[in-house]
């Protein structure tokens, strides 16, 4: 396996879809900026849903078209879930696209109101006209290990879902634990059973830091040698349609893992941080990852100290 990691962010969708106060278009963009510059290039910048639904992501087309033209080498993902996101998606410029099926029933309903068989045959239909139209594609397992309705997810559920999906050949398949409870074994097992499955170079993981070991679960996922994961700057996140989802494992959490166990990503972790107190204004309030306090006593000490 590499001796570095891919880091998806998915800050600007994942990150702001649950913020209750509105961040304007122009927010986005700069945090885009900062991104960016910060070295991420791989960006999950928003989802092509009604904005009734979730209204921070009102303004996708515009955000989507914008990152395309100003970083074009940045690749930049939209969430679809239907026909309609689709069409959007792929009129803004989007080049590259994420759908999802959930394992479990409930949440299924509650999150997209269609089944989960429902939900695999739209993604099927999908997966079919990004293949035409040459469209990048991934593909989330959600409620991986726990669902918010339902509780624990039998992992032989997960892994008939993650063989199915893996038959529409995505690009990644991203291995959801969507309310952030999952065990750090359960996350090891699970991904070293799918990796001999399936393979190991198209998985990705999808972490949130709910009940404080987002960071224990990345440990685990590593061993099991994926090094594709999700994270979300400054720790953002949460999902309005699961109840208790609290935010995405941290990205500077997670840079400063890599860096730990001699692994690559790439980041500039001090740019980072300039991206953290940059939304942490439009927010409102502090966030930052788990090594924040840390991070900020050895600058006070080393002002050059960075990585990347």
């Amino acid at each position: 396996m590499p001796e570095s990691l891919k880091i998806y962010e998915v800050g600007p969708r994942d990150g702001l879809q649950n913020e209750v106060q509105l961040i304007d278009t122009a927010q986005k963009k700069a945090l885009v900026a900062g991104l960016v510059a910060a070295g991420l290039h791989h960006i999950e910048l928003t989802s092509f849903v009604h904005p009734k639904a979730v209204p921070q992501m009102a303004d996708a087309d515009e955000l989507m078209a914008y990152g395309r033209t100003t970083y074009p080498q940045t690749d930049f993902i939209g969430l679809v879930f239907n026909q309609r996101g689709y069409d959007r998606a792929l009129a803004s410029g989007c080049r590259s696209m994420a759908f999802g099926v959930s394992v479990t029933e409930t949440f299924s309903q509650k999150n997209t109101r269609m089944s989960s068989q429902r939900a695999y045959e739209i993604t099927r239909d999908l997966m079919t006209q990004a293949r035409r139209d040459g469209i990048w594609t991934r593909i989330y397992v959600m409620t991986a290990w726990v669902c918010p309705f339902e509780g624990n997810t039998p992992p032989q559920r997960t892994i008939a879902m993650a063989e199915k999906l893996w038959q529409l050949a995505p690009d990644e398949l991203a291995i959801a634990d969507t309310i952030g409870h999952a065990n750090p074994l359960d996350v090891g097992r699970l991904m070293e059973n799918l990796g001999r499955r399936l393979g190991m170079e198209k998985l990705a993981v999808h972490l949130h830091d709910t009940q404080a070991i987002g960071l224990a679960n990345a440990t685990t996922a590593l061993q099991a040698g994926v090094r594709i994961f999700d994270s979300s700057v400054g720790g953002l996140g949460g999902c309005p349609f699961a109840p208790g989802a609290a935010g995405n494992l941290a990205t500077e959490d997670l840079i400063f893992l890599a860096y730990k166990m001699g692994l690559g990503t790439g980041v500039d972790f001090a740019r980072l941080w300039d991206v953290v107190y940059q939304i942490e204004g439009y927010v409102g309030r502090p966030i930052g990852g788990r090594i924040r306090q840390w991070w900020e006593s050895q600058c006070a000490q080393e002002p050059a100290l960075t990585f990347g």
